[in-house]
């Protein structure tokens, strides 16, 4: 575990406000901040739909990539109008760690969050290693 820095809580904070404006249906329930080294600030919301859903820390890395954003530093999802903090899923976990091994992940109660190593969320090794 890490100790929580004001960019993180900051991230918190972004993450939070997009949940509040963006989050207000049915259809997107959590939105994702995620941050670069250098700064940058990405975010996403989950998109909930019947033909299956995306997670919100998809849609963040697929704007960072999209944007030309190398590895990410920090990543928080949050619940709509930002009354919690989720931990990403373990498909999201993989994904997370694939794309940036370094991650630091925020995660427990909004109150008192703390911050994570990816790999320390992974739940199982992956089968295919």
């Amino acid at each position: 575990m890490t100790t929580m820095r004001d960019t993180d809580r900051a991230l918190v904070q972004a993450a939070s406000a997009v949940a509040k404006l963006r989050c207000r249906s049915a259809s997107h329930t959590l939105a994702a901040a995620a941050r670069t080294a250098e700064g940058r600030v990405l975010t996403g919301v989950n998109v909930v739909h019947r033909a299956g859903d995306t997670c919100a820390e998809v849609v963040a890395l697929g704007a960072a990539v999209t944007q030309g954003v190398g590895a990410l530093e920090t990543i928080v999802t949050v619940g709509d109008r930002g009354r919690t903090v989720i931990s990403p899923c373990e498909r999201c976990q993989r994904l997370l760690a694939d794309h940036s091994p370094s991650l630091r992940v925020i995660v427990g109660p909004v109150e008192d969050p703390r911050v994570v190593p990816v790999t320390e969320l992974l739940l199982t090794p992956d089968a295919a290693d």
